[in-house]
């Protein structure tokens, strides 16, 4: 199996037009509005290493429940996220992959499918005005222990060629996700779903610390004296893998601090990072290290 690369992360948010004011105030480049069929929504911030945020809005309440009601693992989630922990945070890795089916197929049988598969189309627009029509297929995988989080594998079917080379240039120098922070009181009892997420056989690990490279980015679960010492943030008491924060890469991290401080946007130094602290609309916690 080849090691998946991070395609993107999914963020719940209060709702798309706060997510849009937060995230245009960090420096971030935001695309429009989109809607998907079954009644949630986005407006992503697309990155040059080819990975994306999502921040993921509910627009019509009914049409989330019907379709969470149908068997919609996507829907499902998103509303038990929201219920258990309110409308913000990380609640799912996606990783890339050009087989869908193949993905399903291994996550059934390492135990860890979480229903099944989603496919689905929508118009995508860019700022040049075009649009394209995008298909997607999608296939789960979670663990019980986890309930506050989940993965799972994007297909792009029959995916126009588009340019969006403007949305990828962002103010505060941003060019692509760094490392995606999760928690755990012991990380390394996940070690198996997250290679099984990733296709990465080798993972790096102590007490404290998992670290599974995927092939463009790192994944890495803390405990709770870590997750304090690198971001001051306090863990849950309650056991499971948790998204705690998105580590981005950066070109100058002079540029990203100037954007800041213009934007009026409290931040903190740590070590070699820009730390920023969640606010509504942004889903965790920012980090920012060139």
């Amino acid at each position: 199996m080849p090691v998946r690369p991070l395609d993107h992360l999914v963020l719940p948010v209060t709702d798309i037009a706060t997510a849009r004011a937060r995230l245009a105030r960090l420096g971030f480049t935001v695309a429009a509005d989109a809607r998907h069929p079954f009644g949630t929504e986005n407006a992503c911030v697309f990155f040059a290493d080819k990975t994306y945020l999502e921040p993921l809005g509910v627009a019509s309440e009914e049409e989330c429940a019907a379709s969470a009601k149908s068997g919609n693992q996507f829907t499902a989630r998103d509303r038990a996220f929201r219920f258990r922990n309110g409308p913000e945070g990380l609640s799912a890795i996606v990783m890339g992959t050009d087989d869908a089916d193949a993905d399903h197929a291994t996550f059934k049988a390492e135990g860890i499918s979480a229903g099944d598969q989603l496919a689905f189309s929508r118009i995508m627009k860019f700022p040049d005005g075009s649009e394209i029509t995008a298909s997607f297929r999608l296939s789960f995988a979670a663990d019980l222990r986890a309930p506050d989080f989940f993965a799972f594998t994007c297909e792009r079917v029959n995916m126009p060629p588009s340019d969006r080379s403007a949305l990828e240039k962002h103010a505060n120098g941003v060019i692509g996700v760094r490392t995606v922070v999760l928690s755990e009181q012991e990380p390394l009892d996940f070690s198996g779903y997250l290679q099984a997420v990733t296709g990465q056989d080798n993972v790096a690990d102590d007490v404290d610390v998992l670290v599974v490279k995927a092939a463009n980015t790192d994944i890495m679960v803390f405990d709770p004296l870590e997750l304090r010492l690198l971001f001051g943030l306090s863990m849950s008491a309650d056991r499971g893998l948790r998204g705690e924060a998105v580590v981005f890469k950066v070109s100058d991290i002079r540029v990203t601090e100037r954007v800041l401080v213009e934007a009026g946007i409290l931040h903190l130094k740590s070590r070699s990072m820009i730390v920023v602290l969640h606010e509504p609309g942004q889903g965790v916690l920012f980090a920012f290290s060139e």
